[in-house]
């Protein structure tokens, strides 16, 4: 799974606001351009309070032959900057830019496809729906919105698979009703699902419940999603003598990476698990955001994973896989 990133300087070329908070950013890549299938995401390199980190952000193929890429972010105030950085842009600036990564293939083998979105969790699914648009196979997505202004790209969607999209507006009739769309896959049909944590393990919980093999539900996540609000906190760490401050707008790994602690890590989506840490202590729940440990390992919290977890404010005790020198050794 690890990344190894061709980075390539490339412009934005147009910018749409396709809801009241996610706009639509299609870069033109040029030589840089690399074929991608559903699913595939670009990692890209923004700037958070004169930090340089890599967010990632999925592809959207709008059903155009252009050879450029196309990513969709909602601006999230709260979150972790990324989002702020990118709804900064303007026609014309230049962005770095992986090649294509994905992890969140759509197969080829399943006897029907049903996909799931919260939100701006559409954005994986724009291009597998659009691959299924005219399958022989049993093709479903069900797009959970708070309101019909926030059903960014609804339209297009509902052209091409018609009353197979099933919108859901919260504010209206209530939220996705997740058991019965679960239960309505059958067979070796597979589920794809894509929006926040919450909705993940819910998913989860009833799939497994199910007795469906879990090989059969694919999901995507967000890195910004979580439990509590995201907020700053400290972190000890005795073996170091040191203690870290982690900012509103950082994840813990970044934070202890600046402080020259070093923690193993790949995707930085809480979905690999090299970044786990061990918690000693903290005075306030951690906040999971991941989707590498499992629901009994999350209750216990004596792990997390830096990438993305966190806590709400507070103080949290850690130790790291790291065993190399310590400042006074």
């Amino acid at each position: 799974m690890k990344f190894r990133d061709d980075w390539a300087m490339v412009s934005i070329e147009r910018i749409e606001d396709v809801s009241p908070t996610i706009r639509l950013i299609e870069i033109a890549a040029g030589n840089h351009f690399k074929n991608w299938a559903p699913g595939a995401h670009l990692r890209v390199r923004v700037k958070v309070e004169e930090r340089i980190e890599i967010r990632t952000y999925s592809l959207i193929d709008l059903g155009d032959d252009e050879k450029k890429y196309r990513v969709a972010v909602k601006l999230m105030e709260e979150g972790l900057g990324g989002s702020r950085y990118m709804w900064s842009l303007q026609v014309g600036d230049a962005l770095e830019i992986s090649q294509p990564h994905n992890h969140f293939e759509l197969s080829c083998y399943a006897s029907s496809y049903t996909l799931v979105a919260g939100g701006v969790g559409i954005t994986p699914l724009v291009s597998m729906a659009y691959v299924l648009r005219n399958s022989d196979k049993p093709v479903r997505l069900f797009y959970g919105v708070r309101s019909h202004t926030e059903a960014a790209l609804a339209n297009l969607l509902r052209s091409w698979l018609g009353d197979r999209l099933e919108l859901c507006v919260a504010d209206e009739t209530g939220p996705l009703d997740l058991k019965r769309i679960v239960d309505s896959v059958t067979g070796d049909g597979e589920l794809y699902i894509c929006g926040p944590i919450a909705m993940l393990e819910t998913v989860s919980r009833i799939w497994k419940e199910s007795g469906k093999s879990m090989g059969a539900l694919r999901y995507e996540t967000f890195a910004s999603s979580g439990h509590y609000p995201t907020r700053p906190f400290t972190v000890e760490l005795p073996r170091f003598g040191k203690t870290v401050e982690v900012a509103a707008h950082q994840t813990l790994l970044a934070a202890l990476e600046a402080e020259g602690i070093e923690v193993m890590s790949d995707c930085k989506r809480g979905e690999c698990g090299l970044c786990v840490v061990n918690v000693l202590e903290s005075n306030a729940p951690v906040d999971h955001r991941d989707v590498f440990l499992n629901p009994s390992e999350k209750e216990e919290s004596k792990k997390m994973c830096a990438c993305v977890s966190r806590i709400s404010g507070g103080t949290l005790t850690l130790d790291t896989a790291y065993r190399g020198p310590t400042p006074n050794a």
